[in-house]
């Protein structure tokens, strides 16, 4: 007897692989799901705001408003950092590719890329100093020759141990790149 809620898994696994005929190609989507490095991260961050927030609700029943004050704007820190933590990556639209990094965001039209490649070099673990030898998806733009953006690596948060999802992502931004680069 099969199981309902396991065929409705899979079909929408398998249809999460595909894009749709309907889908907006005008919003900005992330060609791959987060990787579990990240999302276990952001999971435990969470888990320590709800710490800090529940120590700021029993400082602020003692009595100490400014200390829970201060406890709470620290949970709401380390939400913030959580959140930002899931948004990081690269995400593409019919507009152009954007690299989200905690602190930074670039947006580039596909207009002003000159190549998108997959390359051999030393990466990053997991953003870490360390480095390792990988793979590295590199944006090349155009008016700033020789100018190199890393997109994404086989050793970052979202990649480390999936190879293959990895290759998927890399040749799904590719595919968007050469797509909308000959458009006029």
């Amino acid at each position: 007897m099969p199981l309902p809620f396991l065929t409705a898994d899979r079909a929408f696994d398998e249809a999460a692989d595909a894009a749709l005929p309907f889908d907006d190609r005008d919003q900005w989507r992330r060609p791959y799901r987060p990787g579990p490095y990240r999302v276990g991260t952001s999971a435990l961050l969470l888990l320590l705001a709800s710490y800090v927030l529940f120590a700021a609700v029993i400082i602020a029943a003692a009595g100490d408003v400014t200390a829970a004050s201060v406890c709470g704007a620290l949970a709401v820190l380390i939400i913030a950092a959580a959140l930002r933590l899931l948004r990081m990556g690269t995400w593409v639209s019919a507009r152009g590719v954007r690299h989200v990094a905690f602190f930074r965001t670039r947006t580039a039209s596909w207009r002003s890329i000159a190549a998108v490649r997959t390359v051999q070099q030393p990466v990053r673990w997991l953003g870490l100093p360390r480095t390792v030898q990988g793979q590295a998806l590199v944006l090349s733009l155009r008016d700033r020759q020789g100018e190199r953006t890393t997109l994404l690596t086989s050793h970052n948060g979202d990649f480390l141990g999936r190879t293959t999802a990895f290759d998927r992502a890399a040749d799904t931004v590719e595919v968007w790149a050469e797509e909308y680069r000959r458009r006029p």
